[in-house]
């Protein structure tokens, strides 16, 4: 089979500024050796804590010099010896450590996970870090068909796969936002609530929700609108933090903790990767890619670009929008 031996790649040798300190630089590549797979990639999105990485600020780091970008869809398009899995054409998800930001990249064949090939890319791109986050912190939080889930930042990307998982799950959801424009879509999405931030919702939930109680709250934002999601808590309730886009202190809730038992918490999706077997894994993406295939979840892209355009594409996904800034390379 033919393939490129030189491919385009987004490069730091610093941390800093993603536009001070990312290159477009060409890479020379080998065949795969003895456990190795040649990756094709095929579409990779823009996150936060790609920018967080980049910073030298996110809780895991690469070594530098580094390509950028953690997550993607590629295809096989070589494999070394002694790689039995794996054959050139299936579709898999990219590591993170190989980064995704670029079009063609060496991994080890071990540690990468299939994707079924009736995914679209642009879907599949976005499959193992936001879906996963959303389906662990739903799925393991122990509620009740019924029951109400209220979140911060409701339009990310994570926020988008909450309202869909939760109504697929049973649950219902209330969902803050800053922008009235965003009411509606999130509505169009499924979400039963979508209240503005600075609404007083917290003080009125009960109104919302029919008096029912709320038990879980996720917050990506920090800062006051933390503490508002802990007001809305019903006793009992946990609160989790999975992001921080203020970078703003959140102020020790001394009277929900004491008087209402509320729970603080974080969750991280690195972290339950490292705990689990590869098997577990494989069968948490099928899953997801089963509810895709169904269109119970889905993935909105704002924007797409070509590596060419990688300026473009970061002063894209710094802006207020509705979906993911995405790297197509195929």
């Amino acid at each position: 089979m033919l393939y490129m031996k030189t491919g385009k790649a987004l490069i730091y040798s610093s941390y800093g500024k993603p536009l001070e300190v990312l290159g477009l630089e060409a890479q020379s590549l080998r065949d795969p050796g003895p456990g190795e797979v040649l990756l094709k990639v095929l579409a990779a999105p823009v996150h936060p804590s790609d920018f967080g990485m980049i910073l030298g600020k996110y809780g895991r780091l690469k070594a530098l010099p580094a390509v950028a970008g953690r997550e993607g869809v590629a295809e096989i398009v070589a494999v070394g010896a002694d790689v039995d899995d794996f054959s050139p054409g299936d579709r898999v998800t990219v590591p993170d450590d190989m980064g995704s930001w670029q079009e063609m990249g060496l991994s080890s064949a071990k540690g990468l996970f299939r994707v079924p090939s009736d995914i679209p890319v642009e879907m599949a791109a976005m499959a193992t870090i936001n879906p996963p986050t959303a389906w662990r912190i739903l799925r393991d939080a122990g509620l009740n068909d019924g029951d109400w889930v209220i979140q911060n930042a409701a339009n990310s990307a994570v926020g988008l796969h909450v309202i869909e998982m939760a109504r697929h799950l049973g649950l219902k959801t209330v969902n803050v936002v800053r922008r009235e424009e965003l009411i509606q879509p999130l509505l169009d999405r499924g979400a039963d609530h979508v209240v503005l931030e600075e609404s007083g919702y917290d003080r009125n939930i009960k109104d919302l929700t029919g008096g029912q109680p709320v038990m879980l709250a996720l917050n990506s934002i920090g800062g006051e609108s933390a503490i508002r999601l802990v007001n809305a808590l019903s006793p009992g309730g946990s609160h989790v933090t999975i992001g921080a886009m203020q970078f703003e202190a959140v102020r020790f809730p001394t009277r929900a903790l004491i008087f209402n038992n509320v729970t603080l918490r974080g969750f991280w999706m690195d972290q339950w990767f490292r705990n689990q077997s590869e098997t577990r894994v494989q069968i948490m993406f099928d899953k997801i890619f089963d509810l895709m295939r169904k269109g119970q979840v889905t993935a909105t892209v704002s924007d797409s670009f070509r590596l060419e355009d990688y300026k473009e594409a970061v002063e894209a996904a710094g802006n207020p929008r509705l979906g993911k800034v995405m790297f197509r390379m195929d």
